[in-house]
């Protein structure tokens, strides 16, 4: 493996993490893809920069295929959860989300323990909250780490000129210390320019959301919607109100198109936004920049690899993960698609400190996301938080199609959170 940067935190880290698929070494098994061949079927969505390394790890290891899956991003966790209780279907490594880590930790057993496959090593690289995570109550780990969703603010700077608003970062970051002036700043540009300021609702809610202290459910379990749900949704309504937003939906081919066809100015952007909008919009480089989110801190998403025990090629889906998430292939990703490592001593490391995004103005998204990360206070989600999340952000989507009143919503909310929490 070529190394993507030379500093002695993350080459210390390349020793601890060296692994037996590194070397190109033949491994035996496998199923029927070839003579001798081990085919490792892996589920994700989005941009998680596993293109190039798919590439890099089939040429050294010339009996491994592995079988990209990307799709949306509830479908593949629904779908996971399905193949689990059926015993058999399911990928043999699954990215697992941070709204739905707490419900698969909760299923340890269907699962790889990583423990029994020298994981206990891996537990001093990572953010100590990011370990903890995804360990099941008995003390069975079943993911490694790959990213945080440390937040800042994506926004247009041509945009933002054309509607006489500051484009420095600098600048556009003192425009909102608030949720309140943000939506104040969004009401100006929509007067001036009469085309909405943010994607959806549904992404204002989220990262309110995640700056709250406590999320939808308690550490019990007990579901709190009058805390930070409450927070959260009261700004999404009133950026609805205001008629701030485009009402795409995230993920969808709608969505893909507002970015494409200049429909709003900004929105939401943990790390790992900024690899779907140079995929989704390659022609707008330059264009897009980065400011501090109002309000400051808060995690929005992140991931882990998982292995689930119903799988026939185990140990070849062990090596695999371990490769994955090796320094090299860490700050790779963070290069190819803005995904922040949840590895602390990378944070050090120059090749991610000293990094400015050439799409993103030249940002130092090294700089941006390796402070926010540093800084980050994790919520617990809960067993239902992906499934009680998507219960309100439908909620909030009909609000935006004109189905519901915003005055009549948060109780409707309510009531389908519950329906989501105890289903």
């Amino acid at each position: 493996m070529k190394r993507l940067g030379k500093a002695s935190a993350a080459a210390g880290l390349a020793a601890a993490l060296a692994l037996t698929g590194c070397s190109g070494q033949k491994l035996e098994g496998g199923d029927k893809g070839g003579s001798g061949t081990i085919t490792l079927k892996v589920a994700f969505w989005g941009d998680m920069g596993l293109d190039k390394l798919k590439a890099e790890y089939e040429a050294a290891h010339p009996n491994v295929k592995i079988v990209l899956n990307s799709g949306e991003y509830n479908a593949q966790h629904e779908d996971l959860q399905k193949k689990l209780v059926a015993g058999s279907g399911a990928p043999d490594i699954s990215a697992i989300d941070e709204g739905f880590i707490v419900q698969f930790r909760s299923q340890a057993d269907k699962f790889v323990n990583l423990m029994d496959k020298g994981g206990a090593e891996y537990q001093s690289k990572y953010l100590p909250w990011k370990w903890q995570e995804s360990m099941s109550p008995d003390g069975k780990q079943i993911g490694l780490g790959t990213d945080v969703g440390g937040l800042a603010m994506c926004y247009r700077s041509d945009l933002f000129k054309k509607a006489g608003l500051p484009t420095d970062r600098d600048a556009v970051s003192k425009l909102w210390p608030d949720w309140d002036s943000f939506i104040n700043v969004g009401k100006q540009y929509v007067a001036k320019t009469g085309k909405k300021f943010v994607d959806s609702g549904t992404n204002m809610f989220n990262p309110v959301l995640a700056q709250q202290p406590v999320g939808f459910f308690d550490t019990s379990d007990k579901l709190q919607m009058d805390g930070g749900p409450k927070v959260a949704f009261d700004v999404s309504m009133k950026a609805i109100d205001a008629g701030l937003s485009a009402n795409l939906a995230s993920f969808q081919p709608n969505w893909d198109q507002g970015f494409k066809k200049d429909q709003f100015a900004v929105l939401a952007c943990p790390a790992w936004m900024i690899g779907h909008i140079q995929d989704t919009a390659p022609d707008q480089k330059g264009k897009w920049d980065i400011a501090s989110i109002p309000g400051g801190g808060g995690n929005w998403g992140g991931s882990w690899w998982t292995i689930p025990a119903q799988g026939k090629n185990i140990d070849a889906a062990v090596d695999f993960v371990k490769w994955m998430v090796a320094p090299e292939q860490q700050i790779e990703v963070f290069k190819t698609v803005g995904n922040l490592p949840s590895q602390p001593d990378l944070y050090k490391d120059p090749a991610v400190l000293d990094y400015k995004k050439e799409f993103m103005s030249n940002a130092p998204t090294g700089q941006i996301f390796a402070a926010t990360a540093a800084n980050l206070k994790p919520q617990y989600l809960g067993k239902k938080a992906g499934p009680t999340r998507v219960a309100v952000e439908d909620v909030i989507t009909q609000v935006q199609q004109g189905k519901l009143k915003s005055a009549d919503a948060w109780a409707v909310a309510v009531k389908e959170a519950e329906k989501a929490a105890n289903s």
